[in-house]
């Protein structure tokens, strides 16, 4: 990874995004904990953000990844993802479609769970902000797979290393992640 993007994201995760509490804080998954990353301070954020995207598509993204066509994942964490790696890619010519995962199916109009261009999407990378229990990525993960899209790699900004990214792997998703919690406990 560049050590110029890595270490800009690095800063902003220790300056804006990581909180430790005496007091725990209860997560998404329904688990308590000291540590808290909130990473809407980067994906909400245009700079961080547009940085975070081209981490993800010059340095994380490679030729092994095979072919895909869409970057997705479970609205909220997922969506300013995939939108800013959807046009991180169309400034190098290439179209890549972001797809968001509503977590219900839509009460009206058309009654659709997924919005987007997915109808010709043979493959997709799912995307998170931050990985638990991998619970909310895999809700995702089944609403692609319904329709017939192929998903088996992720990418997320933060591992949370409780779990998630092994449960991925048991249902065939190789998740890979800028930061570990790890990193932030030193």
């Amino acid at each position: 990874m560049s050590h110029a993007l890595h270490g800009q994201l690095l800063h902003w995760m220790k300056s804006e995004v990581y909180r430790f509490s005496e007091t725990p804080f209860l997560l998404a998954s329904g688990i308590q904990s000291q540590h808290y990353f909130n990473c809407k301070k980067i994906t909400l954020h245009p700079e961080r953000l547009s940085v975070l995207a081209d981490c993800f598509v010059e340095e994380i993204i490679s030729p092994e990844f095979g072919d895909f066509q869409a970057v997705g994942g479970l609205t909220l964490g997922a969506d300013p993802i995939s939108y800013a790696i959807a046009l991180s890619f169309q400034k190098k010519g290439k179209c890549i479609y972001p797809l968001v995962i509503r977590k219900e199916t839509k009460g009206h109009g058309t009654g659709q769970q997924i919005e987007g261009f997915w109808q010709n999407v043979k493959r997709c990378l799912i995307l998170d902000d931050v990985i638990t229990t991998g619970g909310s990525t895999l809700k995702a993960v089944n609403v692609l797979r319904d329709v017939g899209i192929e998903v088996d790699l992720g990418l997320c900004i933060l591992d949370r290393e409780e779990g998630g990214r092994q449960n991925l792997e048991n249902s065939g998703i190789k998740m890979h992640s800028i930061f570990k919690k790890s990193d932030f406990l030193s």
